[in-house]
């Protein structure tokens, strides 16, 4: 099935170092990442098995004099990235770097909510049907949930399901953190919830799947990554961990415990 309007189609890695960052992610999700273009910009493709999730972009002293920092970014394909960029602009989001062509990619901008959390909006060129987001059935080395953690659980639910055409499919009741608000896109993609005050800043989270949660864990330690929470049960049966990399970049994993 070919990707609409809303889907998540790519998950992109900016860090300090992208070559300690390969080797740790390769180590702990298993994933094949080179550079394909092989030219003076040091950007990596990720591909779990045989087929490209994401990449990995190197960032250059200009881009953290500009407050970039170690982070995964996700991109949501759109039908028109100009049409989407003005109404995102409408809506009380802005735009962090124009729209522009990539030759055989397609067309894509870097926006951010209304309360700052950035993502890409993106329109392919090739057509081709992206499943870094495993949305019909579990596959390791995908991703296999979008979490946002924000500072207006209500502005940015109406935010973004005004924008991509996204509903609330039920919560979860979290006590004292509140609401815990299932994100349904056909299927189900991932939730909303109020930031906990030991976050940071808003942002997105996105879930890569393993195979043995306890062995990722092992693995994540063994490289220099760390663990903040976790291994935890959700509900299915899958457990869930959120860790840093060694070079500052929040993330998360989820799999089965063995």
């Amino acid at each position: 099935m070919a990707n609409k309007h809303g889907d998540f189609i790519w998950y992109e890695l900016v860090t300090t170092d992208a070559d300690a960052a390969t080797a740790f992610y390769s180590a702990v999700l298993g994933w094949t990442i080179t550079n394909p273009a092989n030219d003076d910009m040091d950007y990596r493709e990720i591909q779990a098995v045989s087929e490209y999730i994401g990449g990995m972009l190197a960032l250059t002293p200009e881009m953290m004099s500009g407050g970039a920092r170690p982070s995964w970014i996700g991109y949501i394909a759109v039908n028109d990235v100009d049409a989407s960029v003005a109404s995102i602009t409408a809506a009380g989001g802005r735009l962090a770097m124009p729209a522009r062509d990539l030759e055989g990619v397609g067309r894509f901008a870097l926006v951010a909510d209304p309360q700052g959390v950035p993502f890409y909006v993106m329109t392919s060129a090739t057509g081709e049907t992206s499943t870094a987001f495993a949305a019909e059935a579990p596959k390791v080395g995908h991703c296999a949930w979008n979490e946002l953690a924000t500072t207006d659980q209500a502005g940015a639910l109406a935010f973004y399901t005004g924008q991509f055409g996204w509903v609330k499919d039920g919560d979860m009741d979290m006590g004292p953190m509140g609401k815990y608000e299932f994100l349904r896109h056909t299927s189900v993609i991932g939730a909303v919830m109020t930031k906990p005050a030991e976050i940071p800043a808003p942002g997105w989270t996105y879930y890569f799947r393993v195979p043995d949660i306890d062995a990722a864990v092992a693995i994540v330690t063994g490289n220099g990554g760390r663990v903040v929470n976790g291994p935890r049960e959700v509900p299915g049966g899958d457990h869930v961990v959120n860790g840093i990399d060694p070079q500052g970049a929040m993330f998360a994993l989820v799999g089965e415990k063995k």
